[in-house]
């Protein structure tokens, strides 16, 4: 993109103007207060006030329009006249059978019209040519001087410009008597130019719309055979700088035919022709059978066309030159296309060297053809509909492409400088769309619209009535277009416009010179040029005397809004040019006759309207003659518009009455000239014609095209016309008895509608001269108020002006107003008593004065003066009262009160109020010091001290004042210590504080601190005796007692020695409880100590045990304490816990053989036909146990879900000596299985338990817990002599000895001998159970001993946790039993000591003892076995995959330790070998030697790293029998050096 050289000047900026809101309220009143300003520029600039921002209403989906084509550089006037003259001499030179192409001087394109122009203004081309002036034509085209450049125009001008002026001049229709032959020299001088069009250049995307000739489309290059052919075209090919003329020279049209030619194929000079007879005697000519062989068609025109119609003498006839009239050289002869005449090419001027190719045509015919005038410029319609999407990117691409930038960057200043460049360019052709005069009715308003179909929101409907919105300001009742019903698009109805960049609107007036108002919805800016009213002619004169071609063929050019003009051109030639940028959301307004244009800096939406006001009427009476005088048509009548506006007088603001009674008055005296003319031609019928009601173009003007209202002249004989009174000799020839006059109103209606606009026009100054005489009082007579608002009344009724006098009034009516307004507060203030904003009594005596100022008499004055009698009276009592030395509080309270109610700000109340404030603060110090009073608090002090500054100073009031502030002072001094006291970290003892009371006693003043100190001190003297009470008892005291004690005396604010003794006991106690819970409590225990330690009493029911379990879990249960009975204060009385303990082992013995029984009687969920339905135990999950995995209690013979509690485990993980006792002895296995709620504590055993009752010895406090411990201990014991006796009689001794007897028979078997070194011995520990006693009968153990011998191998096969497993399960089918023979009545004191000795919470060998025999006493529990089995499969699966995946990291680790050690060895190696490469043969051998051995050292030294560390390869081949207990003890393997390795 080229910028441009020739440098646009902007013009100066128009005014702009920012109403306020109060402004902005009335749209017509703003723009007649800016008039004046405005008026004078032609345009301004209106920013609304920032809140207004109006939505957007289009509905864009459905918005779709067809834009308008612009050429830019055919709106500029000058350029088109330059367009339109490059468009005749390429006609004149197409007929000539050449194209024509534009030569370049100097780098830039030839300005043909220019040249023309300037050698006609210097005398002529002879003139030119004999003076030698063509350097001076060169220096007004603006070339630089020297380099010729004047010869090589007068070369471009003889060739190009002056054979078309010669034709203008008709001299090419004279002979040319010169031979051909003396041309010769000449020859290639007169060939046909061929000079391109500007459109030649590489048009825009948008180009494709043209109207104009074929000269548009670029012609071909020439060839480098044209170039060699045609010296003249070789010449004149530019090949570097200088004034040469680019590309000009011959061109043929069609190449062809010059290939042809140089092939032999040649068009004959003439064609000869044959007379032959036909069949029907007619005579036929026809060619000659040689001439046939030739290409007729390789010639586009023959050099003589037969037509078929001539016969044979006609054609001979005409077969001669119209210039020389001779028919010699035929061969030279030219046949006119257009009109069959003959010309020789030596009489043509100039002269043709050849016959041309090609249409031609004769000097006549191209006469006509460019005399012919021109079409009527106007804008194209575009084919392609768009949206406002499609619409704006097609805008925005063109934009960026063309300024190679994005939009919103390109300065504005550029964009204008470079469309007028492009506007006056010939060369560049630059085409763009325009969507203008889009009609808002059809595709709907930018501005919320009212009565659209959509309901508005409170917003938009605020926009739709407003002023500014545009399609209400053309019809508010102060505009002249709301009294035009018809609505008229783009006048009443606003025309939408959607510019993109370079899109112009051209230099023009609106319709009827109105106002417009155009308001830009959104987008770029729009930049608009404006020039006055009063220099519209100015404008017209220069447009017309720089351009006259355009206006001698359309008069009303500037009436089409088609045509531009530069603004610096017009500038230059005097005409006042301004400029603006209207921005998204800025009116800009047209006054009436001001011209204005402009462009669009890119893609946008503007909305505009014209209106019309009072101010208008002139100027529009003025534009009926100046369109009469262009015979324009009018959109409107203005007849018409001012007589509807004068029927009804009464609707008409009084300004708009005014100026239509001027121009009613005006249109009325001509109209009485014109019906004079009339009669005076003696034309005198005449009928009334209601032209309002006939369309406008049959009653239009058939001479001026006005369209009349008040008159027009008609003829009967000639009814399809009419004209107007102006032109009354123009209608017909007919005799004036047949004409006859068409009147809408008669000479003396006129006159009647004249005077009513007068009389509302007049009526503003009888009503001025009323209010004049109310306001000024003028015969001393004051009117009343209700006069002076019955004429505020008639002005806004009538629609009065508003004027100086009539906001006089209304000031006066206003300052009236207020003083009633004062008036009526005032007495009515007095009246009710209430308190309102008084007035002083400087505003009583103004507002006095006031009133009686005012020009009407109000009777409220009587009223003011009344009160103003009052106030003088109380003014005298209270000066009276302040002058007594002593006044009552009685006296000064009843001036007070009356003061107020006068309504009015009295001084001496001020001094009253003081005077009793004073009084009243003396009295309430009297009281409060007073001695026989109660003391008042400090805060009262304060406050009173506080109220003592506020009051006025007398020496009275000081006294007191310095007295409050002294007690104060020391009461605050006290407060501040015994505050100190109370919140001091390090506290004080009770003899201290006692010290600080007694001082503060004197002092007259209750104070707070001093209070709460003694209140401490007394409860630190009742917590003194309290402690001395407890440690004097009979008994220890309880832990909880101490524990509130210490609470207490933590508390107080006073420092006890007796608190440290206390807190250290009972942190002793705290102590011991905590390492008592950690011996009895399970990890995460849901029971407290003392529950644990206590029976459990409700045992009984399996229900409530599980509810509990649950209530445990969620806090929610009562504890075992209180279901005991014992409450908080028998647990202080040690022998109230032992009663209660005693009852309570008897309860849950009782209570666990109830529950036996019950739960006994449930099925069990491993028998094959109980099914989960059916069985109604209950898990501790809430869940029903069934199937396999369930196990039941030995105490409380209820069924649990293995997976839900704990089990015993049958693979122990403690490793016992080789020497176990033998795997088959069944009844030593840990199979015992209590559930937790049977089990609720650790149960330590009894040498723990004795260990806690020795250090609660030592405690000096009682606990709960202590005194629950000692009764279990106590249970446990008794317990264990009952066992002990039981198990030391004959009976059980001696089943007891058949036991170990057995043992002993299978640990003597030698195949068993074995057994151990196959079975771990933690495994073979766990199942032994901890016991080592014997008992006979093995018999049945021993049948199938032999089966052993296979289980060996299977537990070498398989990893030690699996074939632990793997071998319990296998040796389950050789259990047998019973092994011993329990007799009923050993069996039952077995089982009912086992049963207490399970409820005990402690562990006991005893109990151990009985249960073995028990066992042995029975057949082994197989169901049992396995189910434990199958429980700890599971676990040892989770356990062997976490080691496993530990192995395989540890093993990778160390793969990268080595890899890294054995890389660092090798280049240890390589530098060892650097080093030595310079020894002798010997020391290389040492090396080397060295070398091998360093290398093995490393190995072994990693393999020691490698035997060292734990997870060794040897860990790794045996798998998890490393990891986890066995019962096949660990194979101990030895490998070789390079094995491990």
């Amino acid at each position: 993109m080229d910028s441009g050289t020739d440098g646009f000047l902007p013009p100066p900026e128009c005014p702009v103007f920012e109403p306020t809101w109060a402004e902005f309220r009335d749209p017509l009143d703003y723009i007649a207060k800016i008039r004046p300003i405005a008026e004078k520029s032609g345009i301004c600039k209106i920013r609304p006030p920032p809140d207004w921002q109006p939505p957007f209403a289009v509905e864009v989906d459905n918005f779709r329009f067809t834009p308008r084509i612009q050429r830019l550089n055919e709106l500029e006037a000058e350029t088109r006249v330059k367009l339109n003259y490059l468009d005749q001499i390429a006609k004149f030179w197409e007929f000539q059978g050449s194209s024509l192409k534009i030569p370049n001087v100097e780098r830039r394109i030839l300005d043909l019209y220019s040249l023309s122009k300037i050698v006609v203004e210097e005398g002529g081309y002879e003139a030119i040519c004999k003076d030698r002036r063509w350097a001076r034509v060169a220096q007004r085209l603006k070339y630089p001087p020297g380099k010729n450049i004047g010869s090589l125009l007068r070369s471009h001008y003889e060739r190009i410009i002056y054979p078309y002026e010669m034709f203008q001049s008709g001299a090419n229709l004279v002979c040319n008597t010169h031979s051909f032959d003396s041309e010769e020299k000449d020859r290639e001088y007169n060939k046909p130019h061929s000079i391109p069009l500007r459109q030649s250049l590489q048009p825009s995307k948008f180009s494709s719309y043209s109207h104009r000739a074929k000269w548009r489309q670029a012609d071909p290059v020439p060839t480098e055979e044209d170039i060699k052919k045609n010296p003249e075209l070789k010449k004149l090919q530019i090949y570097g700088a200088g004034p040469k003329m680019m590309g000009l020279g011959l061109m043929a049209k069609d190449k062809t035919l010059q290939k042809k030619d140089k092939e032999g194929i040649i068009c004959p000079h003439a064609i000869t022709m044959k007379e032959e007879p036909s069949g029907d005697g007619k005579v036929m000519f026809t060619l000659p059978k040689e001439d046939l062989n030739y290409n007729l068609e390789s010639c586009t025109k023959m050099t003589m066309q037969l037509r078929k119609n001539h016969c044979s003498a006609q054609f001979i006839d005409s077969y001669v030159c119209r210039m020389c009239f001779q028919g010699d050289e035929d061969d030279k002869l030219l046949l006119c296309d257009g009109c069959d005449d003959n010309y020789h090419i030596f009489c043509l001027s100039p002269p043709l060297p050849e016959i041309p190719r090609g249409v031609w045509r004769c000097p006549k015919c191209i006469m006509a053809e460019c005399k012919r005038p021109p079409e009527a410029f106007g804008f194209e319609q575009a084919t392609q509909e768009y949206t406002l999407q499609s619409f704006g990117e097609m805008a925005d691409s063109f934009k960026a492409d063309y300024f190679n930038m994005p939009v919103h960057m390109v300065p504005t200043e550029l964009v204008e400088k470079e469309f007028w460049r492009l506007v006056s360019s010939i060369e560049e052709d630059v085409t763009v769309e325009y969507g203008a005069d889009i009609h808002s009715k059809e595709f709907g308003s930018g501005f919320p619209v009212a009565n659209s179909k959509g309901n508005l929101s409170p917003e938009e409907e605020e926009y739709a009535t407003s002023g500014w919105n545009l399609n209400v300001m053309p019809v508010l009742d102060r505009s002249v277009l709301c009294h035009i019903n018809a609505d008229i698009s783009g006048m009443k109805v606003p025309w939408l416009y959607v510019g993109m960049v370079f899109s112009a609107f051209c230099w023009h007036i609106e319709d009827h010179w109105s106002y417009s108002i155009n308001y830009l919805h959104w987008g770029e800016p729009k930049t608009w040029y404006g020039v006055p009213s009063l220099a519209a002619e100015h404008l017209e004169e220069v447009m017309k005397r720089l351009t006259p071609e355009l206006f001698d063929s359309q008069p009303d050019l500037l009436h089409q809004l088609v045509t531009l003009m530069n603004p610096n051109t017009l500038m230059s030639h005097g005409v006042p040019v301004v400029r603006t940028n209207q921005c998204a959301g800025e009116f800009v307004i047209t006054f009436p006759r001001a011209y204005h244009s402009g462009f669009n800096q890119g893609y946008n939406f503007a909305e505009a309207v014209n209106f019309c006001t009072a101010d208008w009427l002139p100027a529009g009476r003025q534009c009926i003659e100046h369109y009469r005088r262009l015979r324009r048509y009018c959109v409107f009548s203005h007849e018409e518009l001012i007589c509807k506006m004068a029927a009804f007088p009464e609707k008409l603001d009084l300004s708009m009455a005014v100026a239509v009674h001027k121009e009613m008055f005006i249109m009325v005296q001509e109209e009485r000239r014109l019906r004079k003319a009339l009669l005076e031609k003696g034309i005198t019928e005449a009928e009334r014609e209601a032209f309002e009601l006939l369309p406008d173009d049959e009653r239009q003007c058939i001479k001026c095209k006005t369209t009349c209202f008040l008159s027009a002249l008609a003829c009967y004989d000639c009814p399809d016309g009419l004209v107007c009174l102006s032109h009354i000799n123009d209608l017909c020839k007919c005799s004036s008895s047949r004409q006859y006059l068409r009147y809408r109103y008669t000479l003396d209606e006129l006159p009647n509608m004249l005077h009513k606009l007068k009389v509302r026009a007049e009526s503003f100054d009888s009503w001025a001269n009323k209010v004049r005489v109310a306001l000024e009082v003028e015969d001393g007579q004051k009117c009343s108020f209700e006069e002076l608002r019955a004429l505020e009344s008639e002005a806004r009724e009538r629609r009065f002006p508003n004027s100086e006098l009539l906001q006089r009034l209304k000031n006066c009516l206003n300052e009236a107003e207020a003083c009633v307004s004062q008036v009526l507060r005032l007495v009515s203030g007095q009246k009710a008593r209430v308190e309102t904003l008084q007035l002083t009594l400087t505003e009583l005596q103004v507002l006095l004065e006031q009133m009686g100022s005012l020009p009407c008499a109000m009777h409220q004055i009587w009223d003011v003066k009344g009160v103003l009698e009052q106030v003088e009276a109380y003014q005298a009592d209270a000066r009276k009262a302040l002058a007594s030395l002593s006044p009552s509080l009685g006296l000064l309270r009843s001036l007070l009160e009356r003061g107020q109610q006068l309504g009015v700000e009295v001084p001496e109340v001020h001094q009253l109020q003081q005077l009793m404030e004073q009084t009243q603060w003396l009295d309430e110090v009297k009281q409060a010091l007073a001695p026989s009073a109660q003391r008042g608090s400090l805060v009262i002090m304060q406050e009173l001290l506080v109220t003592g500054t506020k009051v006025a100073s007398s020496p009275s009031v000081d006294k007191a004042r310095a007295e409050l502030q002294e007690l104060v002072t020391i009461a605050e001094c006290w407060e501040e210590k015994a505050h100190f006291c109370l919140k001091d970290r390090q506290k004080h003892s009770p003899a201290t504080l006692e010290a600080i009371i007694r001082e503060a006693e004197n002092i007259p003043v209750y104070l707070p601190n001093i209070q709460a100190l003694k209140d401490a001190l007394t409860k630190a003297q009742a917590w003194i005796a309290d402690v001395d009470e407890i440690q004097n008892g009979d008994h220890y005291p309880c832990l909880d007692d101490l524990e509130g004690l210490v609470a207490v005396g933590r508390d107080l604010p006073v420092g006890l020695e007796e608190l440290r003794q206390l807190e250290l006991q009972v942190l002793t106690a705290h102590s011991w409880r905590e390492k008592a819970s950690k011996t009895f409590l399970k990890k995460n225990s849901f029971y407290t100590l003392l529950e644990v330690l206590c029976p459990c009493v409700d045992a009984s029911s399996d229900g409530n045990r599980q509810s509990r379990w649950m209530e445990k879990e969620l806090g929610l249960c009562i504890s075992d304490t209180e279901l005991l009975g014992l409450s908080a204060q028998n647990l202080r009385d040690p022998g109230s816990v032992i009663v209660a303990f005693k009852e309570g082992e008897q309860k849950e013995k009782e209570g666990i053989l109830q529950l036996r029984r019950t739960n006994s009687a449930k099925p069990s969920p491993l028998a094959s036909s109980t099914t989960a339905a059916s069985a109604t135990s209950t898990c501790v999950c809430g869940q029903v146990p069934a199937g396999v995995g369930a196990l039941q209690c030995d105490l409380c013979q209820e069924w649990f879900h293995g997976r839900c509690v704990s089990v015993p485990r049958l693979l122990g993980s403690q490793r016992p000596s080789l020497t176990s006792s033998p795997l088959l002895a069944w009844w030593e296995w840990d199979t015992k299985f209590l559930c937790p709620l049977c089990m609720r504590s650790r149960r330590p055993r009894l040498e723990t338990i004795l260990a806690l009752l020795v250090a609660l010895q030592r405690l000096p406090v009682r606990l709960p817990e202590g005194e629950a411990l000692q009764c279990l201990t106590e249970r446990a014991i008794c317990w264990q002599g009952r066992a002990r006796q039981f198990l030391a009689s004959e009976d059980v001794t001696a089943l007891m000895g058949q036991l170990a007897e057995v043992r002993q028979q299978l640990q003597a078997e030698p195949r068993l001998e074995e057994l151990p070194t196959q079975l771990s011995a933690s495994a073979f520990d766990s199942l032994r159970g901890g016991s080592s006693k014997d008992m006979p009968k093995v018999q049945g153990l021993l049948e199938n001993r032999d089966r052993m011998t296979c289980l060996e191998e299977v537990a070498l096969a398989q990893d030690p946790s699996k074939r632990d497993l793997e071998l319990l399960s296998s040796l389950l089918p050789q259990l047998s039993g019973p092994v011993l023979e329990l007799s009923e009545e050993t069996r039952a004191p077995l089982e009912e000591l086992m049963l207490e000795g399970d409820l005990l919470e402690v562990t006991l060998d005893e109990n151990y003892s009985i249960w073995q025999l028990l066992q042995a006493g029975q057949p082994p529990d197989l169901k049992r076995i396995r189910t434990l089995l199958e429980l700890e499969k599971p676990e040892h699966q989770r356990s062997r995959t976490r080691v496993r995946a530990l192995e395989k990291r540890q093993r990778q680790q160390r793969k990268v330790d080595l890899g890294r050690k054995s890389k660092d060895l090798q280049e240890e190696l390589e530098a060892k070998k650097a080093r030595s490469s310079g020894v002798k043969p010997e020391e290389q051998e040492f090396v080397e030697e060295t070398e091998h051995e360093n290398t093995f050292l490393t190995l072994k030294g990693c393999s020691s790293i490698l035997k060292g560390n734990p997870n060794s390869l040897q860990q790794n081949d045996l798998g998890p029998m490393t990891s986890f207990p066995s019962l096949t003890p660990l194979l101990h393997l030895s490998y070789p050096q390079h094995q491990v390795l």
